[in-house]
């Protein structure tokens, strides 16, 4: 379900929700008969303007003799909603998925992307929303590539490989799911033919970097294996080691599931 809660008259209204409604209402415009509705601005907040974007997609696109500008999580109206997107992979699903990312992170990630998914075969449907919903929630949507902290609290991790002075900040977390250590960082680029040892920061700079060692870890741990069991568990468990963050990532796999399809 794209909703988690009610949106319209007397609905819950949380922002995320709203959001998705006026993200999802933008991409529909094309069905309405003309003249065509104005875009809503997509800020989150309910008002008038939201409430009768709701009625008259209901009215004019869906043709139901009557609204109450109220949306509930799976209902007829959302199902329309999602089926009126267009087929493929594409920006404007992606914004779904990720309704508070910017625009520009949006654009930056989505060609790395397809050619990370597409050369590590998170391909089905199941795969690429189960990955898409951790990558979300690990980058808090596009918004964190690299780790926050230095990297100090890695110094002299021997599991890490981190055996040289200041190979702990020099090693942080970076990427989309976020590689840590000398060790990994040198496994790595043997794996995919790039100098991460002597130049890190480009695991972060270059977004095809940033995505592909994301893809690249969920390849090593087999992770394809568990979205094809839609276990969304054991698929935060390999990514997080725990269940950090369950509900966040459940979220935008409902999401993922909603535009690509998945009942």
């Amino acid at each position: 379900m794209c909703l988690a809660k009610s949106v319209g008259r007397s609905g819950r209204n949380d922002l995320t929700d709203v959001l998705v409604f006026q993200i999802l209402f933008n991409l529909n415009i094309a069905h309405f008969p003309e003249p065509k509705p104005h875009k809503l601005d997509p800020d989150g907040r309910i008002g008038p303007k939201t409430i009768d974007a709701i009625r008259m997609f209901e009215l004019k696109v869906m043709q139901l003799p009557d609204s109450d500008g109220l949306l509930a999580p799976g209902d007829a109206t959302v199902s329309a909603l999602l089926a009126g997107l267009p087929t493929g992979p594409s920006k404007e699903k992606l914004s779904v998925v990720m309704p508070r990312a910017l625009p520009e992170k949006i654009d930056l990630y989505f060609d790395p992307l397809v050619v990370g998914m597409k050369k590590y075969r998170i391909t089905t449907p199941l795969r690429m929303a189960h990955f898409v919903a951790q990558i979300a929630h690990e980058s808090g949507s596009f918004l964190y590539v690299e780790e926050i902290a230095d990297g100090s609290a890695y110094e002299g991790r021997g599991d890490l490989g981190n055996t040289a002075p200041g190979d702990g900040k020099r090693f942080k977390g970076r990427g989309l799911i976020q590689l840590t250590g000398r060790a990994n960082y040198a496994r790595y680029g043997n794996d995919c033919g790039l100098d991460c040892v002597d130049n890190p920061e480009q695991v972060a700079s270059d977004p095809f970097a940033a995505v592909d060692v994301a893809c690249w870890y969920w390849n090593e741990r087999e992770i394809n294996r568990l979205a094809d069991a839609d276990d969304v568990k054991a698929v935060t468990r390999a990514i997080n080691g725990g269940y950090n963050g369950l509900d966040d990532r459940m979220e935008y796999l409902a999401r993922a599931k909603g535009v690509l399809g998945i009942r």
